[in-house]
């Protein structure tokens, strides 16, 4: 497959020009490689991510983290050995942050939706202008959507059981998103569903009744590049394969 038509492909599908970030996402270290045929999945870029996609000999890197958060960065340093490794082994880079939050198919939150049976979704959290978080209904005890998060993320979710044993409403926002417990509330919902957890919020779950369920930041954010990754094996029949790196966090 043309790295070309691939990365135009990504770049339409994901609304990558259209979606302000932290720093430029889409294709972001063009390799001296004009083919894509196998293609490495992972949250993160890191040295021993890179070898290890290079040791399967993959044409292209697809993360949720690329190594951009400015608009100008030198390449030097940390960043800078990054980039000699992408090129050394001729890895293409693209990565996709925020789009992947908020895409209605392949997006963190909504896979995340499906895992736990999430119904009539609507869309929250605003970052950057863009909504990136769902919200919506459904029947199941507390309990039963941290076992479904366990087995589904291969974690070990935390919950702060301020609110019903059943959950009715539940906004869902991957990564981090502890400090959204007031206006999950606002939306509604009695239950959140984020990543991270933050000793900063850890009253507001207290004071405004919610369940809030930390199911890793990492491991949230594995679902996107996993459907992704999926969807482009369907349109392009490339080889695809995930790359677990979990940071436990």
């Amino acid at each position: 497959m043309d790295v070309k038509e691939i990365t135009s492909y990504l770049d339409k599908y994901l609304q990558i020009h259209t979606i302000t970030d932290y720093g430029p996402q889409g294709l972001q270290v063009e390799a001296d490689n004009p083919v894509v045929n196998r293609i490495a999945l992972t949250v993160d870029t890191a040295p021993d991510i890179i070898l290890a996609a290079a040791e399967w000999h993959a044409d292209m890197l697809l993360v949720h983290h690329g190594i951009f958060w400015r608009q100008v960065e030198p390449i030097s340093g940390p960043l800078g050995r990054r980039v000699r490794l992408l090129l050394h082994n001729n890895i293409h880079l693209y990565a996709a942050h925020l789009a992947l939050d908020a895409h209605p198919v392949v997006g963190n939150n909504v896979v995340l939706a499906r895992m736990i049976g999430l119904e009539n979704i609507d869309w929250w959290c605003e970052v950057m202008g863009t909504k990136i978080g769902v919200i919506g209904e459904i029947n199941k005890l507390l309990s039963d959507i941290q076992l479904l998060l366990d087995d589904g993320l291969q974690t070990n979710v935390r919950v702060l059981n301020y609110g019903s044993d059943r959950v009715r409403n539940l906004a869902i926002v991957s990564g981090f998103g502890a400090d959204r417990v007031a206006e999950a509330k606002e939306m509604g919902a009695d239950t959140l569903l984020t990543g991270e957890t933050s000793h900063a919020n850890f009253y507001a779950a207290a004071d405004y009744g919610m369940n809030v369920i930390f199911a890793g930041h990492y491991a949230t954010e594995t679902v996107g590049v996993r459907a992704l990754g999926d969807h482009l094996v369907d349109k392009f029949q490339v080889e695809t394969h995930f790359f677990d790196f979990p940071t436990a966090m």
